[in-house]
């Protein structure tokens, strides 16, 4: 049992690194204003590319938890790196704004919804009772991977150029998770054990998911949380020159320290959703959230160290919604069709990032800042809180 709990951690492990490399969408602030100044765009422009990777990721998830149950997670891994590994390589060489919305949001967002659920279902079945905590760790390394590529990418973009970073950094991320990938098998067992003969009788497949209004609150939540993150974290570096008046190199620093907090909040959320429930972790979350935007609003200009406190608490908790989300879907609906059910559950995450992409893009360019983006993340975290109140406990009760 301890080989085989050592086995497992050492498959947790590999997940993490191929999450790092594909957590480099995270990083895409860095890119904004090399992009801006290279093709005179926009900021909703340069978010594009951004927000159509993220959607197409998080519309793509259904169909990678319908190819994981077809041809394992090795396989889906390994197909999703060609996707995006092509997809960054076809970016750098294009020298077109149009091909790298098409390569890089397109086929890189479906390459990592492919793949992003294999690492979450490999946790999931080598821990069973510590679904949150094994699958958070897994994904430390989608939020960590800032920490390590945004100054990775400033670097390059500085030393190479802003479109060779790009075929650079995917000719690397399809070597590594490619191999990588051989590492993610389920164990013999899913590990479950007589106390959670409970779990496997509330097994639901999509079609009765679909059905349930547990399925529509967790839905509905799972956006609102992942708006403000997503829109913060395509900002970052922008938003830290204008608001808090730091340089171009400063604020990628910042986005790579951001980074740590993201990573943090997937194991600390996951623990807290495995000690204290789904509910009382997304009512947490909400709460830091209004926080947060209210210490935007009233912060006065110039002030890096209440903006990095800001968004770290904005980072934390996006990471915290994407260790929360898998672990609740699999409470409320069981682990028998984990990969199916979460893969729909996750399009929340692209409706999220559509949004609070646009909500930030269009208020800077009607406003000239980005600070009153956070009007909406306030209104929207007291809504959530509204929510979990008054529905998610009667929800998760009829399951």
């Amino acid at each position: 049992m301890k080989n085989q709990s050592l086995e497992g951690w050492l498959r947790v492990s590999a997940g993490l690194l191929i999450n790092l490399c594909m957590g480099t969408i995270y990083s895409w602030s860095v890119f904004r204003t090399p992009m801006e100044e290279q093709f005179s765009l926009t900021a909703v422009q340069s978010g594009l590319p951004y927000m159509i990777f993220l959607a197409m990721f998080a519309f793509s998830m259904p169909l990678g938890g319908w190819v994981i149950g077809k041809i394992g997670p090795r396989l889906t891994t390994v197909t999703g790196a060609l996707l995006l590994g092509s997809a960054w390589v076809l970016a750098g060489i294009s020298g077109s704004f149009t091909v790298i919305v098409l390569a890089y949001g397109v086929l890189g967002g479906v390459g990592v919804g492919l793949a992003y659920g294999a690492p979450l279902a490999v946790a999931g079945k080598w821990f069973p009772r510590r679904k949150g905590l094994a699958m958070g760790i897994a994904l430390v390394g989608f939020g960590l991977s800032p920490f390590i590529t945004a100054p990775l990418a400033e670097y390059l973009i500085v030393s190479r150029g802003v479109l060779a970073s790009f075929w650079i950094l995917g000719a690397a991320f399809f070597v590594v998770i490619a191999v990588l990938g051989q590492f993610l098998i389920y164990p013999k067992t899913d590990g479950q054990s007589d106390s959670h003969k409970s779990e496997q009788m509330r097994d639901t497949s999509p079609g009765e998911m679909l059905r349930t209004p547990a399925f529509y609150v967790l839905w509905t939540l799972y956006v609102i949380g992942t708006l403000s993150g997503l829109m913060v974290i395509g900002i970052t570096s922008p938003a830290a020159q204008e608001i808090a008046g730091l340089s171009g190199p400063a604020a990628a620093i910042l986005v790579s320290v951001m980074a740590v907090f993201n990573g943090l909040g997937r194991p600390l959320f996951g623990s807290i959703t495995d000690k204290f429930g789904a509910r009382n972790s997304i009512a947490l979350a909400a709460v830091l959230v209004a926080a947060a935007s209210g210490l935007m609003l009233i912060m006065p200009e110039g002030s890096p160290i209440l903006f990095s406190l800001a968004f770290a608490v904005f980072w934390l908790l996006l990471g915290g919604w994407l260790a929360i989300a898998p672990a609740a879907t699999t409470v409320l609906f069981g682990s028998k069709y984990y990969s199916q059910n979460y893969g729909i559950m996750y399009t929340a995450y692209g409706v999220g990032a559509i949004l609070g992409t646009l909500i930030s893009g269009e208020i800077r360019s009607a406003f000239g800042s980005y600070r009153l983006a956070f009007i909406p993340t306030l209104g929207l975290a007291a809504v959530a809180l509204v929510i979990v109140l008054i529905f998610m406990k009667k929800e998760t009760q009829k399951q």
